[in-house]
């Protein structure tokens, strides 16, 4: 069995602005670094053997707050990237809407054949996380595995892990922060927990207590 805890970035400024972030590298905002903190103590009480994150700078200064609770280093994956969505990041949905409609339209229509300009189709993101989630499994028989990544990325692999088609990922929830888990069995992967976000609010709490 191998669990793997499922762990998104914290927030950045283009997650409170609603833009579309993809492939481009934003860092942490205040907020996003508070929850990975947060997530850093959160972890502190698991057993983790192994951390992989993304390479993308979100992702891996989320990772590094682990690694200076946990001591473990972080391991690069960038298969497990956010989706890329080419000319529309730095975009919200409204702003894509009033420039490139025709474009949306056809990606809304058919993600899986139709890419935003620039971009990745979901096939081709499910393609690479899909190596990733694979080789992990392989990989960590008997472990406790983190995994520092995406919404996009990580709901794909849930979909993935579960048996659904990934055209269905928008259907779950996976806030910056939030922690997930598989127990990955020979049998199939069983969903232990989706966007847990408790950690979150307990270390919110903390600070108003202590006025930090």
């Amino acid at each position: 069995m191998v669990r793997l805890l499922l762990i998104r970035h914290g927030a950045t400024s283009w997650n409170t602005a609603a833009r579309f972030q993809g492939h481009s590298d934003i860092p942490l905002s205040d907020k996003g670094r508070q929850q990975a903190a947060a997530l850093a103590q959160a972890m502190a009480g698991e057993s983790i053997q192994t951390l992989y994150a993304s390479d993308l700078r979100r992702a891996w200064e989320t990772a590094q707050a682990i690694t200076a609770i946990t001591g473990l280093a972080a391991k690069p994956e960038p298969r497990c990237r956010e989706v890329s969505f080419g000319a529309w990041e730095g975009l919200t949905y409204g702003d894509i809407e009033q420039r490139d409609p025709l474009d949306l339209a056809a990606w809304q229509a058919n993600p899986s054949g139709v890419a935003p300009p620039g971009g990745e189709t979901l096939s081709q993101v499910t393609h690479r996380v899909r190596e990733a989630y694979g080789d992990i499994v392989r990989s960590h028989q008997g472990e406790t595995v983190v995994l520092v990544a995406h919404g996009g990325a990580l709901r794909v692999l849930l979909c993935l892990a579960l048996g659904l088609a990934p055209c269905f990922h928008w259907q779950w929830m996976i806030e910056p922060g939030s922690i997930s888990e598989l127990r990955i069995y020979e049998q199939g992967a069983i969903l232990a927990r989706l966007n847990d976000i408790h950690h979150l609010h307990q270390a919110g709490s903390l600070r108003r207590f202590l006025r930090i």
